[in-house]
């Protein structure tokens, strides 16, 4: 089992405060598993199990719970024989009509401490901001990184090398590590993950009724993740496949994805006169092996994808990310965390110096001291002018 140590450094410090703790995810990257590392450390500083009430509202006794009322039964006849601080653990809490209000009555009669999981990013707005509004503090889990996802095979035999190339095919959904590297079963099982996600996620809470729309937005997008697209551009697209639709229902479509998490959307910022560009910007897949499952093609396109394994690193390492434009030129990434800054620049190699020349020359111009990064595949360290360049392998397993 691999122990996601940065989202427990993270959530640790909350642990018996007032505040009512959300893990967010798309389904099945780990939300569970943590919720119950947490619970675990909870019984390693000695509260005894009987304290705590762990609800997985996707299990047999969960799917009993179907609104608010129910939850606050259930939640009063734990609360009765009760004498100290109780642990709440409620797990795919979205599946509850009216949680948000059995919620904030826990938080209101009960010194209790309450975890939450959810699958969707709607759940933090609306009625949860009206009911919770500065009471809640909320987690993004990923699927696991490259470390992570090495750190699954151990015994594999595989080189460094080959052991990222598997992960560029594979992706990074903790399941995988029961197929043991099998490509077969992995795709299988990365299908029907997203099939979940579509149905259960973005088709039922926007009440979608074109899913065919819909899955053949989301395969254009997964195609040309990481490249400038505008929902005008998609429209366009779609129109010349027969499929007539308009950019209002675009912008939804691609709404409702990056709610389910499915996809990131990462805004452009002019990186000289400072301004975020919110129509414009960049779209990624919370995981590259969706790609590979439903559109293929990982490795011939594999530019795109080492993007895409940054972009969710630097997101799990708790930056916040804009891709920047200087002038004409374009910076993959603007990475900003408690008033810091640094700049990455993506590419596959640095073959010839014309390509070096590019990739390092989108930082002309930038006046400011914040370190600057070119990521490439390329063993030779091409660091100069004040310009870091770095393996993207190296880059993933730093600590």
């Amino acid at each position: 089992m691999v122990e996601r140590t940065q989202y427990l450094e993270r959530i640790q410090p909350f642990i018996d405060k007032p505040v009512i703790k959300i893990l967010t995810g798309i389904r099945r990257c780990g939300k569970t598993t943590l919720m119950q590392a947490i619970a675990d450390l909870l019984v390693a500083r000695g509260v005894h199990p009987s304290r705590m009430l762990q609800i997985n509202f996707e299990s047999f006794e969960g799917l009993g719970i179907v609104d608010a009322e129910g939850l606050i039964r259930h939640v009063q006849a734990f609360q009765a024989k009760q004498k100290q601080k109780t642990y709440l653990f409620m797990d795919e809490i979205q599946q509850v009509q009216g949680w948000e209000r059995a919620i904030n009555a826990f938080r209101v009669e009960y010194d209790t401490d309450i975890y939450l999981t959810g699958s969707n990013a709607a759940l933090l707005s609306g009625q949860l901001a009206t009911h919770l509004a500065g009471r809640y503090v909320s987690f993004l889990i990923q699927p696991f990184s490259f470390s992570e996802f090495a750190a699954l095979f151990p015994q594999s035999g595989l080189s460094r090398d080959d052991m990222f190339m598997a992960y560029v095919n594979l992706g990074g959904m903790p399941f995988l590590q029961h197929f043991a590297l099998q490509r077969d079963p992995s795709m299988e099982y990365l299908r029907d993950v997203y099939n979940t996600v579509v149905v259960r996620d973005i088709v039922a809470n926007r009440n979608i009724r074109d899913v065919d729309l819909l899955d053949r937005l989301i395969r254009c997008v997964m195609a040309n993740v990481g490249q400038p697209l505008s929902a005008t551009s998609l429209s366009r697209y779609l129109k010349s496949e027969g499929r007539s639709v308009s950019v209002d229902t675009v912008l939804n479509y691609l709404s409702a994805c990056v709610e389910a998490f499915l996809l990131t959307h990462v805004p452009e910022a002019d990186v000289i006169g400072k301004r975020v560009l919110n129509v414009s910007g960049k779209y990624y897949l919370c995981d590259h092996g969706f790609r590979e499952a439903m559109v293929g093609g990982n490795e011939a396109q594999i530019q795109l994808i080492l993007e895409n394994i940054v972009c969710q690193e630097l997101i799990g390492r708790g930056y916040h990310l804009t891709t920047g434009r200087n002038r004409a030129r374009g910076i993959d990434f603007v990475a900003t965390r408690d008033g810091q800054v640094a700049y990455y620049q993506v590419c596959y190699l640095l073959a010839e110096q014309r390509t070096i020349d590019r990739e390092f020359g989108v930082f002309s111009g930038i006046a400011d001291n914040y370190p600057k990064f070119v990521l490439s595949m390329d063993k030779v360290n091409f660091s100069g002018e004040g310009i870091l360049h770095r393996n993207i392998v190296d880059f993933l397993l730093d600590k």
